[in-house]
């Protein structure tokens, strides 16, 4: 067995210990909103700035921006062909099922993968950024303009602010200006944020193990969700291996990091996004769910046929 899956089946090892805690009543279902905040707000920006503090700014910005890039153009433009076009959704559906094809977990299942499997959890910056200063911003511009959204228009200089406000966003940007700059913090500083960070993987894998406990009782298999899962959970993969290995020559290791964190699963923001703009919510609930349980078997196979 290579080191990239042994290292998956600890990540799928403290998942699956995450949904038996759950089963046993040891944690309860509301338990996990408390350690994904506690993943969100405070681990995981902790573990994101001080890889992107310490990391080559080179290596940040690898091969797997660009895979990303071209699986998301894509999905999405196959998304939004089949959905507006054959389907005919509204503006608003089709945005929520867009960003339910594409938007990946970088957060609480990214940085895992980036951290443990790849080893260099600054490997999911660059798609955090993406995400959260480019995809999400557009996506509140459009459902926000949109009648069969929330029914209010947004202030501009809160649109371009909101992503500020997010501490994965905060914390990359940190990251990204003290290594641009090659500071080096001293140790009493820097031994605080490490312990934190520490325990970013194992509260956030716990987390995404106790949320499976209940993920059968919300899946809808409705054309739209399996859409964008189908899309989500293997041709973003595919086209990150093709563009990986067919035109930039990538090859082991390379190659993995950039199919590996294509394949990631729907990101809950979609959920979130959804429920704010009452748009496509059984269909985001469904993508988010459905992606979950698929993304790990597909993960694992992966890590094996490219490592």
């Amino acid at each position: 067995m290579s080191a990239v899956v042994a290292a998956f089946v600890a990540l799928v090892s403290v998942a699956v210990l995450g949904y038996l805690v759950g089963l046993a009543g040891v944690l309860r279902a509301e338990d996990e909103l408390v350690l994904s905040r506690l993943a969100f707000y405070v681990a995981t920006p902790a573990l994101l700035f001080t890889t992107v503090a310490r990391a080559d700014l080179h290596a940040i910005f690898s091969p797997v921006l660009l895979t990303n890039l071209a699986g998301l153009f894509v999905v999405q433009v196959l998304y939004l062909g089949v959905a507006v076009l054959i389907w005919r959704r509204n503006r608003a559906q089709a945005t929520i099922g867009v960003l339910a094809a594409s938007y990946v977990n970088a957060g609480n299942l990214g940085v895992p993968v980036a951290a443990y499997v790849l080893g260099d959890g600054a490997l999911v910056a660059p798609i955090v950024l993406f995400q959260l200063l480019v995809m999400a911003p557009v996506a509140f511009a459009v459902l926000d303009g949109d009648r069969h959204g929330a029914g209010r228009r947004v202030p501009v200089r809160v649109l371009l602010t909101r992503p500020l406000r997010n501490p994965l966003t905060v914390a990359s940007l940190l990251g990204l200006l003290v290594a641009a700059a090659g500071i080096s913090l001293p140790s009493l500083l820097m031994r605080p944020i490490d312990l934190v960070a520490a325990a970013a993987v194992p509260v956030a894998l716990v987390a995404y193990g106790l949320s499976l406990g209940g993920a059968k009782d919300s899946i809808s298999l409705d054309r739209d969700a399996v859409l964008a899962v189908l899309l989500k959970t293997l041709v973003q993969p595919l086209v990150a291996y093709s563009v990986g290995r067919w035109l930039l020559d990538l090859e082991g290791p390379a190659l993995l990091a950039p199919v590996l964190l294509a394949a990631l699963p729907t990101a809950q923001n979609v959920y979130v996004y959804a429920v704010q703009y009452r748009a496509a919510r059984r269909l985001a609930r469904s993508a988010v769910l459905l992606s979950t349980l698929l993304s790990i078997p597909v993960m694992i196979a992966l890590s094996g046929l490219l490592a």
